[in-house]
């Protein structure tokens, strides 16, 4: 045993999982491999900072005992996430029948000839969350993709988010209404994209027929005035 005769400790030190302006727990076990029964208190370097439940009490013959150690919430890490603070934990064989509220400082002073066993702790702080690794992808120098591209990723998904957007809202539906709707849904899509394209169409040949009909105009001005030109020059020849 860690602690002799009376009790087994574990763990060996405190890990307080550390995170700044907030409570961190752990627990110790206390276990009693003898018939007797062993009376314990839990001291500590710094009891400001830290809460310890039970810190005192009776562990009974072949039992176990927990005790938790609370570190209030810190407002600084301490200088490469080391910790000075140590525990204390004290032990000794009690009355039998005793209970928590039977232990006494008396039952831990050694001036009386009494056997008391102690054991230190460490307190080790580790990180809370630890970083997780970057995705490739998020790395720098990746080519960002072009607004064409992501238009036509976004045209292409539409009916999908449609789809989707339709199921999730109808949750308390039958499954049939559901893709019911989304079929109709598609179809009135389909239906609005022909009909554009059938207006381009239809406006591309009204700007042709506008072309083609200012050209002619044009020509029979130009005929008029060369045969205006000609009388004009054979009138001038005549005289």
């Amino acid at each position: 045993m860690s602690m002799g005769d009376f009790i087994n400790i574990q763990p060996s030190e405190l890990k307080f999982p550390f995170e700044l302006r907030k409570q961190s727990s752990c627990s110790l076990q206390l276990a009693n491999k003898t018939d007797q029964f062993i009376a314990f208190k839990v001291k500590t370097t710094n009891p400001k900072k830290y809460s310890v439940r039970p810190n005192a009490g009776i562990v009974l013959p072949n039992s176990v005992c927990n005790v938790t150690v609370t570190m209030q919430a810190q407002k600084e890490s301490p200088p490469d996430m080391q910790c000075r603070d140590k525990f204390l934990v004290q032990s000794a064989v009690a009355p039998n029948g005793s209970t928590t509220k039977d232990v006494t400082p008396e039952m831990f002073n050694r001036e009386d000839g009494k056997v008391v066993h102690e054991f230190k702790l460490r307190v080790v702080y580790i990180p809370a969350n630890p970083p997780s690794p970057v995705p490739e992808g998020d790395e720098e120098g990746n080519s960002p993709r072009s607004s064409s591209a992501e238009e036509e990723i976004r045209k292409s998904s539409l009916s999908e988010a449609v789809a989707r957007s339709l199921k999730q809202s109808m949750g308390n539906s039958s499954s049939s209404e559901a893709w019911s709707a989304v079929s109709k849904l598609n179809e009135e899509k389909a239906s609005a994209i022909q009909q554009n394209k059938k207006l381009q169409e239809e406006l591309e040949l009204l700007r042709k027929q506008t072309r083609h009909g200012q050209g002619a105009r044009v020509s029979t001005i130009v005929v008029l005035l060369c045969l205006l030109l000609g009388i004009l020059l054979g009138y001038f020849i005549k005289k």
